[in-house]
C-alpha cells in the first residue's frame, strides 16, 4: 500500500479512505514548486543565456595576427654586410560592412527565437502541471465514488446475509450481492491503482521526491465564456510563442543567407611588414585578398536556403497543428458542457431517486435484490460520467488557455 492513499477497514462500517497527514497543496502552490525545481527552466534559462553569448561573439572583431621571423645574414658577395635579420608582420582582418550587420542581426533573432522558446517551455509547463493536478483530484473523487458505492454494495450483501440466515431471503440473492460486492471492490483497488499513478505524474511535474507526501486540493474552474472559434484562431496566431518563435527563426535563416551572400564578396586583410637587415631595413604596407576561384561559397549558400524554406514549412506546420488542437480542445470544451447540463437538470436525480424506489419495494419484497443492484449500478455509472464530464471541460479549458497563451498575458478566458 503506498503512503499517499492507505485504507482501513472499521469493524461495522465501510470502507473508509484515509488521506496522508500532510498539508494542502494548492495549485498555485504546484506551479511555483514547478518554477523553482522543473529542469525545463533551467534549460530554457540555458538556451538564452548562450544566445546571449551569441550577440558577443556576433559583434566581436577578427583577432589580428603579428609575427616575428629571426635569422642571419652572411657576406657572400663583395660589400654585403654580415649580421642578423629580423622581420616584423602585423595582419589585421577586415569585414565588409554587409558581413558584420547581418551577422549581428541573426544572432539578435537567435536570442528572439530563445526568449520565445523560454515563453512556450514556461506555457507548457504549467500546462502539465495543471493538467496532472486536476487529474489527481479526479482520480481521488473517482476513488471516493468507488469507496461510496463499495460501502452501499457491503452494506446491502450483510443486509441480504442477515435475511439469508433468518430465512427470509434466497440463497441465491446472497450468491449475488457478494458477486457485486467482490467487483465493487475491484474497481476500487482499479481507482486506488489510477490515484497512484496520477501521483506519481504530479510529482514529475512539479519535481519532488517521490516520497515526498502531498494531498492536492482545489476547485474546478467555473465555466467560461468562449468567443467564436475563428476569433480564437486570430487570437492563438498573435499570441502563442511558437508563432513568435517559427516566425523568428524564418527572419533568422533569412539574415544567416544574407550574411552567407555577402561572404561571397571577398574579405580584405591589411598586411604590414618591417624587415631589418644589417645595413638597411625595408618597410612594406599591403592588403591581401582571397581568390574565389575554387570555393564560390555555393554550398554554404545553398544550406542557408533551404534552412529559409524549412523554417517557413515549419512556420506552417506548427500553425496546422496549433489550429488543429485549438478546434479539439473546444469542441472537448463544448461537448462536456453539454454533457453536464443533462447530468444537472435531472440524471442524477433520476438516478438516485429510482435507487431510492428499488430499496423501498425490496424493503416491502414488491422487488428483488437484482433491481437494487441495477439501480445502484445506473447510480455510480450516472455519478462517474458527471465527473468524467466535469474534468474533460476543466481539461479542456487548460488546453484553450495554453493555447491563447493566458500565463503571458496573466488572463483566463
Amino acid at each position: 500500500m503506498t503512503r499517499s492513499v492507505k485504507w482501513a477497514v472499521f469493524t461495522g462500517a465501510a470502507l473508509a479512505l484515509v488521506l496522508p497527514a500532510a498539508g494542502p497543496l494548492t495549485l498555485d502552490q504546484a506551479l511555483a514548486l514547478a518554477e523553482k525545481n522543473h529542469p525545463q527552466f533551467q534549460v530554457a534559462s540555458a538556451m538564452l543565456e548562450a544566445a546571449q553569448a551569441g550577440i558577443t561573439t556576433a559583434r566581436a572583431y577578427p583577432n589580428p595576427e603579428a609575427g616575428v621571423l629571426a635569422g642571419h645574414q652572411r657576406a657572400r658577395v663583395p660589400g654585403t654586410v654580415p649580421g642578423p635579420v629580423l622581420v616584423y608582420s602585423f595582419a589585421q582582418p577586415l569585414e565588409t560592412r554587409k558581413v558584420r550587420e547581418t551577422r549581428i542581426l541573426a544572432a539578435e533573432l537567435g536570442r528572439s527565437a530563445s526568449e520565445f522558446a523560454q515563453a512556450e517551455a514556461a506555457i507548457m509547463l504549467r500546462s502539465v502541471v495543471r493538467q496532472a493536478f486536476y487529474l489527481t483530484l479526479r482520480r481521488k473523487s473517482e476513488l471516493e465514488l468507488a469507496v461510496g458505492n463499495q460501502n452501499l454494495v457491503e452494506d446491502l450483501r450483510r443486509r441480504i446475509q442477515v435475511q439469508v440466515s433468518v430465512g427470509e431471503a434466497a440463497r441465491l440473492e446472497l450468491t449475488r450481492a457478494e458477486a457485486e460486492a467482490a467487483i465493487a471492490r475491484t474497481s476500487t483497488k482499479s481507482a486506488q491503482l489510477r490515484l497512484v499513478t496520477a501521483f506519481a505524474a504530479l510529482r514529475a511535474a512539479i519535481n519532488i521526491p517521490q516520497d515526498e507526501e502531498i494531498d492536492p486540493s482545489g476547485q474546478l474552474d467555473p465555466p467560461a465564456s468562449l468567443p467564436p472559434l475563428s476569433a480564437l484562431r486570430t487570437e492563438v496566431e498573435r499570441n502563442h510563442p511558437a508563432m513568435r518563435l517559427t516566425e523568428s527563426e524564418i527572419r533568422r535563416a533569412d539574415m544567416r543567407l544574407q550574411n552567407e551572400l555577402a561572404l561571397r564578396t571577398p574579405q580584405p586583410t591589411l598586411r604590414s611588414e618591417y624587415e631589418h637587415q644589417p645595413d638597411v631595413a625595408t618597410y612594406r604596407v599591403g592588403v591581401s585578398l582571397p581568390v574565389p576561384l575554387w570555393n564560390k561559397r555555393q554550398g554554404p549558400i545553398g544550406e542557408a536556403a533551404a534552412a529559409v524554406r524549412l523554417a517557413t514549412s515549419t512556420l506552417n506546420l506548427r500553425k496546422l497543428e496549433l489550429f488543429a488542437q485549438l478546434e479539439s480542445s473546444y469542441g472537448r470544451y463544448q461537448v462536456a458542457s453539454q454533457q453536464l447540463a443533462i447530468y444537472e437538470e435531472g440524471v442524477l436525480k433520476q438516478a438516485e431517486a429510482a435507487l431510492q424506489a428499488a430499496e423501498a419495494a425490496y424493503r416491502f419484497g414488491e422487488r428483488g435484490v437484482i433491481e437494487v443492484l441495477d439501480a445502484q449500478r445506473v447510480l455510480r455509472g450516472a455519478r462517474l460520467d458527471f465527473l468524467n464530464a466535469q474534468h474533460e471541460r476543466q481539461a479542456a479549458l487548460i488546453e484553450l488557455q495554453q493555447l491563447r497563451a493566458a500565463d503571458l498575458r496573466d488572463t483566463r478566458p
